[in-house]
């Protein structure tokens, strides 16, 4: 078989082919569902928002306009499914402290693999956890995202700064570093 290129790939998609889409899905699966577990802890639930996102990018693509990666605009597609099945199923409320400023030793996370931070990252409170994701991994700002979660500015900082306090802990914890305070 003739190896497809991306852009014969999007244009069977926009095309509603279901050959294009489903070798869109094989070829982005694995990639796309490793973003959806960054937000979501539960696999079935993270594939779940991984149908539910390719869904929306079948249906969104031929809005795709090619001036950025294909692999971002799905991504970003992936992250705000990922947000918004969060939403859904949130029970815990964000804490609304926009004073609360602990300054986190960068050092200690300089000492560690990004692996084993994401790692540790799975197992924190959730909305410590999404709002990492979105700030230090993804790149969104503080403005992006209480857009996208529906919260404050100042909510976001504090979560992000609580969410590095308590990444701090458990990497001392995990591995026994001291941190230079």
């Amino acid at each position: 078989m003739m190896h497809e290129s991306e852009a014969d790939l999007i244009e069977g998609c926009k095309q509603n082919n279901r050959k294009s889409q489903e070798r869109l899905y094989k070829k982005y699966a694995g990639l796309m569902l490793g973003v959806c577990m960054r937000y979501i802890k539960n696999r079935a639930e993270a594939e779940d928002v991984l149908m539910e996102g390719f869904m929306k990018i079948y249906k969104l693509i031929s809005n795709f306009t090619a001036t950025g990666s294909f692999e971002g605009w799905m991504r970003r597609i992936m992250v705000y499914t990922a947000i918004e099945h969060f939403r859904k199923i949130s029970r815990m409320p964000f804490d609304d402290f926009s004073s609360y400023d602990q300054g986190v030793d960068d050092y200690v996370i300089d000492q560690i693999s990004a692996r084993d931070i994401l790692k540790l990252m799975e197992g924190m409170p959730e909305g410590y956890r999404m709002i990492l994701n979105l700030h230090a991994i993804e790149g969104y700002t503080h403005k992006e995202i209480s857009e996208a979660m529906g919260i404050s500015e100042g909510t976001s900082k504090s979560q992000l700064n609580r969410g590095k306090a308590y990444l701090k802990k458990l990497i001392e914890k995990t591995f026994s570093i001291q941190t230079k305070n």
